[in-house]
C-alpha cells in the first residue's frame, strides 16, 4: 500500500511523479528473454504500465505476477504470463515496499499480497526494489506490519501477537468497514503496530514460532537493490554502498 500524494514544494516531483521515475529507472534493467517477477502496489503499478509499453514496442519477457490486480494489469497492458510451475524461477523481481532501511530491509504487505510477494521474490535470482522518498526510513515499524492469518487461528495469534507487544488490529476491507479484508489466498490480514522495530530478524524468526500466521511482512535479506526517488533523481541503493544515480546502471549488476 503505497502513500497516497502529498503537497510538495515548488518544483518538487510529486510521490506519484516519483514512482514514475522510479519505474522508468527499473526498465532499465530489463532486457530481453527475461523471466519477470510483476509486483503489487501504485509503484509497481508504475512499472508494470511502462513495461507494457516497452513490450508493445518489442521488448521480448514474460512474467508472473503477485496479485490477481496486477496480474489482470499486465494483461491489459499486454505482457505475457506464465503460471507457477516446478524449477521455474524469475531473472528479476520487481516490487515496492511500503518501508525500506539502509540495509534493504523491509516492511511489505500494505498492499494484502505479501504471501504471493514472498513466494515469488524467493523464487528470483535478483530483487529490485521501487521507492518513491518517503518509504526510505532509519529504521523499520512507523508502517505497521502485516500478518496473513488463517482465519481459523485468528484468536489464538491475536492473543500471541498481543504477548509480543504488537497491538494487534485485524485489516477491514476498504469498500465495506463492517467486513474483515481478505487476501487472494482467502486469508485474513493482521496489521501489528511493533513501533520501531529495533531487532527485525529477532521478531520474524518469534513470528514463525506462531501457529497460524501463514507468514509475515519482514523481507528480509531478499532485495539486492532498490531504486528510490530523492530530489528528482533515481538514486541507486545497495546494503553497505553509498547511493549511486540510477543512471549509472545501464543493466542488472
Amino acid at each position: 500500500m503505497d502513500s497516497p500524494t502529498e503537497p510538495t514544494p515548488a518544483g518538487a516531483l510529486t510521490l506519484e511523479q516519483e514512482k514514475q521515475v522510479a519505474a522508468a529507472a527499473a526498465l532499465r534493467w530489463v532486457r530481453d528473454g527475461m523471466l519477470l517477477g510483476l509486483g503489487t502496489g501504485s509503484t509497481s503499478a508504475q512499472f508494470i504500465v511502462q513495461l507494457g509499453a516497452a513490450v508493445r514496442g518489442g521488448l521480448r519477457v514474460q512474467g508472473t505476477a503477485t496479485s490477481v490486480g496486477s496480474e489482470a494489469l499486465a494483461r491489459q497492458v499486454g505482457i505475457p504470463l506464465v503460471e507457477p510451475r516446478r524449477g521455474l524461477r524469475f531473472d528479476l523481481a520487481v516490487d515496492g515496499a511500503d518501508e525500506l532501511d539502509a540495509q534493504l530491509r523491509l516492511i511489505k504487505g500494505g498492499g494484502g499480497a505479501l504471501l504471493r510477494e514472498k513466494v515469488l521474490e524467493t523464487a528470483s535470482d535478483y530483487l529490485l526494489v521501487v521507492a518513491d522518498s518517503s518509504k526510505l526510513v532509519p529504521r523499520l515499524g512507523r508502517f505497521p506490519l502485516p500478518l496473513e492469518v488463517v482465519p481459523f487461528a485468528l484468536p489464538w495469534v491475536l492473543d500471541a501477537l498481543g504477548a509480543l507487544g504488537g497491538a494487534p488490529v485485524v485489516r477491514m476491507a476498504q469498500d465495506d468497514p463492517t467486513a474483515t479484508y481478505f487476501s487472494d489466498q482467502k486469508n485474513l490480514l493482521v496489521d501489528c503496530h511493533f513501533g520501531q522495530i529495533a531487532d527485525p530478524e529477532k521478531l520474524a524468526a518469534q513470528l514463525k514460532t506462531i501457529p497460524g500466521i501463514v507468514e509475515h511482512g519482514l523481507f528480509l535479506g531478499l532485495a539486492k537493490a532498490a531504486i528510490v526517488v530523492r530530489n528528482g533523481e533515481a538514486l541507486v541503493l545497495r546494503p553497505g554502498e553509498e547511493a549511486r544515480p540510477a543512471a549509472a546502471f545501464a543493466a542488472l549488476p
